[in-house]
């Protein structure tokens, strides 16, 4: 391997075919030689590479550029050097033309003689930026020649790593163009240090993360406490997904501008490079590491349900041959696939092979995934992803390491893809994780996530209403109303191939539109009032949902001296994106142009609306962050073009489903005539039941929540800020509110009453308003005698608004009347009550009597 570089592959890295975990510690500043060069003698040099290999180091981290001659002892160490690029970074550079011409001369400097050197393990192109420099030349301006400096190494070596020393007092600096994110880490205490390396992870993203420094002082903390902190912390890192982990330091010895440092031993050797405590410690650890043992290794079920993915199936079966895992099985279902699934699965004897006669659909295809499933955990991927490696390490690990019920990762593009994969990348409508924290998801993607079997069996597994997508969104919703949570796992991720061409990526859009309809049915409490979807948390997405309209807001501190200076992004702007919609193409753009012919002065409108749309694609497509390798000149315009025709195929497709599903499932009609409730409307604003034993209002509750569920009934159950208790759903025209109350009366009776407020839904509103308002522009189109023809029209609409209503509040009365009588509930009428009070008024004023 001597002669082969380091190269990233998603959060991890490779040298040559195997992973490479990078192990090491930071080694200087010396003091300079003979030769004007920060490092120590040939001679000592080798002999501290020697003792570092015995340590299980393979990284060492320099803070000058090395001479030729060290590189090559290096590599015949098996060492390979992190170089750090030394540049007067304390100045306002930002502010003097000459000082970024400097740090510019250094870092093509630094890149020229490190170029092609295989030793060389990347390119620091500075480190540690003072915040007082970064708050006063801002953010945004810093981030931005940090990627000047990096485009400037890839100019002269485009395979070299590149990436910055970051710290957490600049925590907010996003350079975009770094390899792997570099962090320098000084926390003693292991929850702070494990939580925080859990919010790098968020921030690194797609990319790998190297801890650059951490490091405890032996001589204020004492060199038994240093090997104790230094031992958990190496483990916590690896535990966590890091790509990397550097000791800061080698030895005691230490210069600063060229003066020995004495009041710091960071040191795992002393300056005479006698060990210390640590260093045994350190040892032990690197040499365990990455792959510490997990407390145990559940049976894993990795579930993977196809149709039709012959394309790529081979690739998914052969990266499951691969895993880096004790005890797992692998289980594909095809689902009625009639191209080569069958004969690729045969090449495979290992994988458990089921069959679907027909397609039923993903939600069907994973049941029966769940149902053959042997082991206690169950993972999922796509027959359109290859794992990684170590993909079910991860993720059992943390999901064992955690009280969540199940987990999920990341989805790569593979390097592999095509250029036109990379748009749809970018594009909206991709799947993503939704993270409500730095450690739970609110929603974590199909192609990658694991449940325990126990958790899939407490819900009865997945709806088989999800034919192509969404049984991943109700799955986790599910559990989540069960008081059940979802984790991340940063580092178990698996490569996933995108659509390649517009057509599959349209049709895959209008299947996750369809999802949304069916979504929304089960879920209505998840959904706005246009049918979007409502997430909690924080959506990590390659695609913008929205347009970045406002700049982040840093928390810097008082007078910017905060050691922890987090970054607030504001969410990006959904106005905007509202444009792109087929509601607005609909009902603003479409109706102006129309109109247009007949009222002249609202054809500028109606083009204006439809340039706005346009606009806000071509923006949303410069705001994409296309991957390096795979941008054509053609790239862009395409994303603007997909950024157009996504949310038309997909909302078409979600109110063809919404239209057309049955949204009331309960077949009671016929029934009415004969309960008497037919024209009793007025009646049954308020439902009286009578308890002779009493009955728990919460219970009633509870069993009216699980008949709805059973019957597949839309409903929106009070989530603590309502003054209703469950809102139900019938058409697509009306909604009903069901409030409840309980009475005691003596003898431990009990009255409970329910009131049923029905209203048009807001789609019937919209419906209402729209109608109305399309009335008045025509009435001024066609004067007042036409006036009288279209002013028949809003009534009647109003009045089958209202039919809608009536009947869903009919169907809620005969539904609670059939559960009242489970529970040996009475109906009574007002005018029972009225009665049976004043029999009891009666016979008090009786006894009162008396009793005179």
């Amino acid at each position: 391997m001597e002669g082969v570089r380091v190269r990233v592959e998603g959060k991890f890295l490779r040298l040559g075919e195997a992973r490479f975990t990078a192990k090491g510690v930071t080694y200087g500043p010396f003091a300079a030689g003979s030769d004007r060069e920060p490092f120590p003698p040939h001679d000592q040099v080798v002999r501290d590479l020697e003792q570092l290999r015995e340590l299980g180091a393979n990284v060492i981290r320099v803070y000058h550029v090395p001479p030729r001659w060290f590189l090559n002892v290096a590599l015949a160490h098996g060492i390979r050097v992190f170089v750090d690029v030394p540049w007067n970074k304390h100045l306002c550079f930002l502010d003097d033309a000459a000082a970024r011409d400097a740090a510019i001369r250094a870092i093509r400097d630094a890149a020229e003689r490190c170029s092609g050197h295989p030793a060389v393990f990347a390119l620091s192109v500075v480190n540690e930026i003072p915040a007082d420099i970064v708050r006063w030349s801002g953010a945004r301006a810093v981030s931005d020649f940090i990627d000047v400096l990096i485009a400037e190494v890839k100019t002269i070596d485009p395979g070299l790593l590149c990436s910055f020393g970051n710290f957490p007092t600049t925590e907010f600096l996003r350079p975009r163009l770094a390899d792997f994110d570099c962090w320098n880490v000084y926390l003693h205490q292991q929850r702070p240090f494990e939580n925080y390396l859990a919010r790098l992870q968020i921030i690194a993203d797609d990319r790998p993360l190297v801890i650059g420094e951490f490091g405890i002082d032996s001589l204020r903390e004492g060199e038994k406490s240093q090997a104790e902190i230094l031992g958990w912390q190496i483990e916590s890192a690896f535990r966590g997904g890091c790509a990397g982990a550097l000791c800061f330091a080698f030895t005691d010895e230490w210069y600063r501008n060229n003066e020995p440092v004495a009041d710091w031993a960071f040191g795992l050797v002393r300056s005479d490079r006698t060990p210390k405590l640590a260093f045994e410690v350190v040892r032990r650890q690197f040499h365990a590491a990455p792959g510490f043992p997990l407390s145990r290794t559940p049976k894993v079920s990795v579930v993977i349900a196809s149709y039709n993915g012959a394309s790529t199936l081979r690739s998914c079966l052969h990266s499951m041959e691969r895993l880096r895992y004790p005890d797992y099985e692998v289980i594909l279902v095809d689902d009625g696939s009639t191209d080569a699934t069958q004969s690729i699965a045969a090449e495979y004897p290992s994988v458990r092979y089921f069959r679907h006669a027909m397609n039923q659909g993903l939600g069907v295809a994973r049941n029966t995934g769940i149902t053959a499933a042997t082991g206690e955990i169950i993972a999922f991927t796509d027959s359109d992803c290859r794992a990684d490696g170590d993909w079910l390490h991860y993720l059992v690990g943390d999901l064992l390491n955690s009280s969540f019920a199940g987990i999920g990762g990341h989805n790569f593009l593979p390097p592999d893809s095509a250029a036109t994969a990379a748009c749809v990348l970018v594009s909206p409508g991709g799947p993503a994780h939704v993270m409500l924290n730095d450690r739970i998801a609110e929603h974590i993607p199909g192609c990658n996530m694991a449940f325990y079997k126990w958790a899939l069996d407490s819900i009865g597994g997945f709806d088989p209403i999800y034919r192509r997508a969404g049984d991943d969104v109700d799955i986790c919703w599910r559990l989540q109303q069960r008081g059940y949570r979802i984790g991340f796992s940063p580092a178990g991720f698996v490569w996933h191939y995108r659509r390649n061409t517009v057509r599959a990526y349209l049709k895959q859009q209008s299947g996750y539109g369809e999802a949304e309809a069916l979504l929304e049915r089960r879920h209505p409490e998840n959904f706005n009032r246009f049918g979007g979807s409502i997430w909690h948390g924080r959506i990590y997405s390659n695609a913008k949902f929205g347009l970045q309209t406002r700049a982040p807001i840093i928390y810097h501190g008082l007078f910017g001296s905060a050691f922890f200076q987090s970054i607030y992004a504001e969410r990006p702007s959904l106005g905007a994106i509202l444009a792109t919609t087929l509601e607005f193409h609909v009902l603003v753009t479409l109706p102006l142009l129309v109109l247009g012919s007949v009222v002249p002065t609202l054809r500028a409108f109606g083009a204006a609306s439809a340039l706005f749309s346009v606009a806000v694609c071509c923006l949303a497509a410069a705001q994409a962050e296309l991957p390096a390798g795979q941008r054509r000149w053609w790239s862009r315009p395409l994303v603007a073009l997909l950024f157009f025709l996504q949310p038309i195929v997909r909302g078409w497709a979600r109110h063809r489903g919404q239209l057309s599903g049955q949204r009331r499932t309960l077949s009671d009609h016929e029934t009415l005539d004969s309960l008497g409730l037919e024209g009793q409307e007025d009646k049954l604003g308020q439902l009286l039941y009578w308890s002779e034993q009493g009955l728990d209002r919460m219970r009633f509750l509870g069993r009216i929540l699980e008949r709805l569920d059973q019957k597949a009934w839309p409903n929106r159950p009070d989530a603590g800020w309502s003054d209703f208790d469950i809102e139900l759903y019938g058409s697509r025209w009306a909604s009903l509110q069901l409030t409840t109350v309980g009475e005691w009366h003596p003898g431990r009776r009990e009255m409970i009453r329910c009131r049923l407020v029905a209203r048009w839904s807001f789609l019937g509103r919209a419906l209402f308003w729209s109608a109305a308002g399309l009335q008045v522009v025509l009435i001024g189109a066609v004067g007042h005698w036409g006036a009288w023809g279209l002013a028949i029209t809003l009534p009647l609409l109003v009045w089958w608004l209202n039919g809608e209503k009536r009947h869903l509040t009919r169907v809620t009365a005969n539904f609670l009347d059939e559960l009242a009588k489970e529970f040996r509930l009475v109906k009574v009428t007002p005018s029972q009550i009225a009665k049976a009070q004043a029999r009891i008024s009666e016979t008090r004023s009786g006894t009162t009597d008396g009793a005179a």
